[in-house]
């Protein structure tokens, strides 16, 4: 939920003490006019309310990054319904992430903030129904991260929605599909399955009737096995280079980090200064630390694949 705790924990009370909240008391449908009021901003002056925020930490420019994308967290907010749990909640969530995203983005980037925020939206929302989730608190590795989001939209695909264990067929299509184990599948399914109800069954209210389970079935527009495999992709990607960081010395190793990894990269001038050398050396040595790096993940990268198809 969006507390003041979490606020202070964003260390921007001020900066959203009045962002409009939903709430199941009030309704969904008047939350999402709320925010249909702020205005959506063009390119410019986007990018010049993000530098405002970076540079001076202008409150009032980040209050209107974040209300302008409100939208954008429910839509998103939106997609993850089939969890049966509070709408309200998932979108605070969301907006917790949206924040998130404001904080750390960097307009000098070249790309949108909505692209960079999705990611962080998501991840909030994700993170947030795994907590909620006592079901799978025990499943917290990415691959049954990934099995949990998937695993009905798995058994629909292939037809295989009958009570109770699954076929050993169906498992063993379903371990292939998603790159788990037949284990996985099958004590997934089990904890996923001993807490079904009927469809009919009242899981609370949405301030405007009685909801139902079947009210929170999957929305089958959103995509989150495609999210987890963009996921899966990165920390794959992280990991190689993390692995590749060996080929370098302490000194290129600190330079590429600080010029080329960190959030706020840091100046050729500060580097030039620590180092006692000119800033041409410093950007001599940073770019051939990136060379040697993109060799040595081609390297490992290419040894990675043929041990997998060895």
């Amino acid at each position: 939920m969006l507390t003041p705790e979490t606020l202070e924990d964003l260390g921007q009370v001020s900066t959203y003490a009045n962002l409009p909240a939903p709430s199941p008391e009030a309704g969904l449908s008047r939350y999402l006019q709320e925010i249909r009021k702020f205005p959506l901003l063009e390119p410019e002056e986007e990018y010049m309310l993000a530098k405002r925020w970076v540079e001076d930490q202008d409150s009032d420019s980040a209050h209107r990054l974040v209300t302008s994308h409100l939208r954008l967290a429910a839509k998103i907010a939106m997609g993850y319904r089939g969890y049966g749990l509070p709408q309200a909640e998932v979108i605070s969530e969301a907006n917790v992430g949206l924040m998130q995203a404001v904080k750390r983005f960097d307009p000098e980037k070249g790309f949108r903030l909505a692209t960079y925020a999705m990611w962080w939206i998501r991840a909030s929302i994700q993170e947030y129904i795994l907590r909620s989730w006592s079901l799978v608190k025990l499943g917290t590795t990415s691959a049954q991260k990934k099995l949990f989001f998937n695993l009905r939209k798995a058994k629909s695909r292939i037809g295989a929605l009958e009570e109770g264990d699954l076929r050993p067929e169906h498992v063993e299509k379903i371990a292939h599909d998603l790159g788990v184990t037949k284990d996985e599948v099958i004590s997934m399914n089990r904890r996923l399955s001993g807490g079904d109800a009927s469809l009919n069954a009242t899981v609370g209210s949405e301030g405007e009737g009685t909801m139902q389970w079947q009210d929170w079935l999957e929305d089958e527009g959103a995509d989150q096995a495609g999210d987890y495999a963009e996921r899966n992709e990165m920390e794959a990607r992280r990991a190689l280079l993390e692995q590749a960081m060996d080929v370098l010395n302490e000194r290129e190793r600190d330079i590429l980090t600080q010029r080329r990894l960190a959030e706020q990269p840091v100046t050729l001038e500060d580097l030039s200064s620590v180092y006692d050398v000119s800033r041409e050396r410093i950007r001599q040595i940073e770019v051939r630390a990136f060379e040697k790096l993109q060799k040595r993940m081609r390297d490992l990268a290419t040894e990675q694949g043929m041990m997998a198809t060895a």
